[in-house]
């Protein structure tokens, strides 16, 4: 299983050149109904040996599995936060149990959970102490933003940055450059008024996207024409700030007008096969540098590459999240990875306003234990897991009171409950969800820490029975154990 669908064409070409294609089924999302009827049957008639697929093929009619390998395992997209809900690596375990099969978890940077599991004896501990090929870590710099600014540099690309990508121009070496925000500009402002451009449907900004002329969501799909006078003051103060993809990619091709490019995010990858077909010219044509998001960070192998730039690694940074510092320490560290991994030594620049901070530190370091060590600490001082399991009940309506009357009264319920039998769970109060609205529906939340158990899935189930008592038609209940998103 691997996470992403960009990382499936790779893997299975690997998986062919070893045992031949009549041996390999394939499935993700990306395949016709009729492919994946194909690969469906060639893996129940038992001709496929090897099924190689994203979290949904961990459902596929094996009939006799020997082994079950999650590569990149701390990935947060093997959980499903859609409906149906569920957890690949969860599901993944109990079918290992089941069959009495082993189940094998690979990642550079493991969850911390899995990592502390590994600690504790629960799951055995297997080291990969080299790197494909004898290589060496690339070296990498941290650039602070903050001193590029003070010198008048308001460009995208620092200094350091802009004289390795010439550099890498010169040697005929390849560059990849990671922005995880697609679009243009990431949000339009007047200034004349301080008017922001959201979206009718979600409380989200919009987002520009210049090839298109449009401002939209990246929630709903809901799109704008572009403006040049504010809705508001009517004022000709319309002003497009941030940054994403797009702009980048504008950037790069006016400092460096020579230079051949190409872009891998969720506006380039909207056909079939797209995946592919852009990670293969880039190869195959030698484009020098590949701009994209969180697709380029991971297991990509291209020897030609010897220069990654992170273009700004606060933004996994300021989202609200306990995990903000592990997703930090492993983008950093996986995209890190894709450089320097032929002959030629490495080079990651990292562009930050945050230089001190311990994951970006522990990147630089490449020091995963570092990492642990620090942030181990930090979850065990302030509850979190995998020192505890973390609940959110969330509600969601067209409703904007019914839904935080309704998520209130729940609240109340579980707290008398809590009191009145000494239940161990610390409960938070009903808040409006961080995103509190999305697609025309309000969001509220309730966070509940505590240790899973029999007891709680009692207290889980009375509590739904509780709000079916209120027989609402306008707003739904959903609980998620140890979410992945907890926007």
């Amino acid at each position: 299983m691997v996470p992403e669908i960009s990382l499936t064409p790779q893997t299975v070409n690997r998986f062919i050149a070893r045992f031949g294609k009549d041996k390999i089924a394939v499935l993700h999302s990306k395949l016709s109904v009729g492919e994946r009827f194909d690969q469906w049957n060639k893996i129940n008639s038992r001709k496929a040996k090897i099924i190689i697929g994203a979290r949904s093929a961990i459902f596929a009619p094996a009939q006799n599995l020997g082994i079950v390998i999650i590569d990149e395992e701390h990935d947060n997209s093997y959980k499903s936060e859609m409906t149906p809900k569920y957890d690949a690596k969860e599901v993944a375990s109990y079918i290992c149990r089941e069959n009495n099969i082993p189940l094998v978890l690979g990642s550079a940077t493991p969850a911390t959970d899995t990592y502390y599991k590994a600690k504790n004896n629960e799951i055995m501990l297997l080291e990969l102490t080299k790197r494909a090929n004898e290589s060496c870590l690339p070296s990498i710099e941290i650039i602070d933003l903050r001193e590029e600014l003070a010198k008048g540099n308001k460009s995208m690309i620092s200094t350091k940055l802009y004289a390795e990508i010439e550099k890498n121009l010169k040697e005929k070496k390849q560059t990849i450059l990671y922005l995880n925000r697609r679009g243009f500009s990431t949000f339009v402002m007047c200034r004349n008024c301080g008017y922001t451009v959201k979206c009718k449907n979600c409380n989200i900004n919009l987002t520009y996207h210049s090839n298109s002329n449009k401002l939209k969501c990246h929630y709903c799909g809901y799109e704008q024409s572009f403006l040049s006078r504010c809705p508001e003051c009517d004022s000709d103060q319309i002003r497009y700030f941030g940054t994403g993809t797009q702009k980048l990619e504008f950037e790069i091709n006016k400092l460096f007008p020579n230079a051949t490019t190409i872009r891998m995010d969720v506006d380039t990858v909207n056909k079939k096969n797209s995946h592919e077909h852009i990670l293969e010219k880039f190869k195959n044509e030698n484009i020098d540098i590949l701009i994209g998001t969180q697709m380029v960070v991971k297991g990509h192998h291209f020897p030609n590459v010897t220069l990654v730039g992170v273009i700004a690694a606060d933004g996994s940074l300021n989202i609200d999240d306990f995990r903000a510092n592990e997703n930090t320490f492993q983008i950093l560290t996986q995209v890190a990875g894709r450089s320097g991994r032929g002959e030629d030594k490495g080079r990651v620049i990292i562009q930050t306003y945050n230089p001190d901070n311990f994951s970006i530190e522990c990147a630089k370091k490449q020091d995963y234990d570092l990492f642990y060590n620090t942030e181990i600490a930090l979850r065990k001082q302030l509850k979190y897991p995998p020192f505890c399991d973390i609940i959110l009940i969330g509600f969601t309506s067209k409703d904007e009171n019914e839904v935080q009357k309704l998520a209130e009264k729940i609240h109340l319920y579980l707290k008398s409950r809590v009191i009145k039998e000494n239940i161990g769970i610390i409960l938070y109060k009903a808040l409006p969800s961080p995103i509190d609205k999305i697609k025309n529906n309000y969001r509220w939340r309730i966070l509940i820490k505590c240790k899973f158990s029999e007891e709680i899935v009692n207290l889980m189930n009375d509590t739904i029975e509780e709000f079916l008592k209120f027989k609402s038609k306008k707003t739904k209940i959903s609980i998620n154990l140890n979410p992945s998103n907890m926007m």
